[in-house]
């Protein structure tokens, strides 16, 4: 006899990275998709506001309620703005519901790191910081099983962490390094601005929030640092790119006299992921592509050794919604509930 599914929510379903969890809720073997909040699209259904689920779901968006979905989910996946999602997550713990944060509000084990680039918590939030698990499952795995709040990496650092980490680890570079990443327009959210009107961003690609001033960069130097057992400065130049979907990092760093050539570079990654079900450590001499992992939770790395200038450059790609956001969201969740990591997972690129 097949086992229940367990009842979860979508809390901010509207948006991009809530429409790609509700895709994969949807089709998930071991998850029931029993409810999904919207404030300001609420009483309005699912399949409106997401017009590829239509003939798919009935559900209708409604506004958020800790009390009333407490009594209907045992898990909950908040896909909020920073700072609108540390309360929500609170009420919902404090009344026996799993978080699952997709917003920055629990990744920072620092309050004053996090206050110095966010802003602080509301108190009844703050408490809870030091129960979030970070949620790199490649990085982090034993820390997810049965975890009560994750806290889901941010794009950009996973991208960066899945490339860089294994290198740091294995002391292969130096602590020191430059990203420079390229992401797709559904990066910046699904409500319209002038910088992602299509007359904007079509036909260029621009540089944004550059010399430290990108948020995602103390979550890169608090995870690299963990993986080098150092503290790690991190320079990030982001990029956007007329496209939707997508991330490709690459990582510039020097190598360490440990790092005798390519092979040996290589050989960390592939040792690092070895039995991994989402990250493939492409064979040399390919190098990864935004377009091989689009729609699904699937990570392409590679690594180069530039012996003239004695510099690594290690390399990324996944899908911002996928790996970077949503797919990376049901991947912890499977490990937290037990079930088989790659649960609703299975995607494949569509390819061209």
């Amino acid at each position: 006899m097949a086992s229940p599914r367990v009842p979860v929510a979508v809390v901010g379903a509207s948006g991009y990275a809530g429409a790609e969890l509700c895709r994969l809720l949807l089709g998930h073997p071991r998850a029931e998709l029993a409810a999904v909040c919207g404030q300001r699209r609420a009483g309005e259904p699912l399949a409106s506001v997401v017009p590829s689920l239509a003939g798919i779901t009935g559900l209708v968006l409604e506004a958020f309620d800790a009390r009333a979905l407490a009594e209907r989910v045992e898990v909950a996946l908040i896909a909020l703005p920073h700072g609108d999602s540390a309360p929500v997550a609170a009420q919902l713990l404090e009344r026996g519901v799993a978080v699952l944060d997709l917003s920055a509000d629990f990744r920072l084990h620092d309050a004053a790191v996090h206050a110095a680039w966010y802003s602080d918590l509301p108190e009844e939030a703050a408490l809870h910081r030091a129960e979030a698990v970070y949620g790199l499952p490649e990085r982090h795995r034993p820390d997810l099983a049965g975890a009560r709040l994750i806290a889901v990496p941010g794009c950009y650092p996973t991208a960066t962490l899945l490339a860089a980490a294994p290198l740091l680890a294995a002391g292969l570079i130096a602590p020191d390094v430059i990203v420079d990443a390229k992401s797709g327009v559904s990066g910046g959210g699904r409500s319209p601005s002038l910088a992602t009107h299509f007359c904007e961003i079509g036909e260029g690609i621009r540089a944004y929030k550059v010399a430290g001033s990108h948020r995602h960069t103390p979550e890169m130097e608090q995870e690299l640092s963990v993986a080098a057992g150092a503290e790690v400065a991190v320079t990030f130049t982001p990029h956007l790119v007329p496209m939707a979907r997508g991330i490709l990092a690459c990582v510039y760093a020097r190598a360490t006299a440990a790092a005798s050539d390519e092979a040996t570079l290589r050989q960390a990654l592939v040792a690092a992921y070895a039995g991994e079900p989402f990250v493939t450590v492409l064979a040399p001499g390919k190098l990864p592509d935004t377009a091989h992992v689009r729609g699904t939770n699937r990570a392409h790395v590679q690594v180069a050794h530039d012996s003239r200038t004695g510099r690594v450059i290690a390399m990324a790609a996944i899908d911002n919604l996928g790996k970077g956001a949503a797919g990376q969201a049901i991947q912890c969740l499977n490990i937290a509930r037990g079930w088989q990591e790659t649960c609703g997972l299975g995607h494949i690129a569509a390819f061209p």
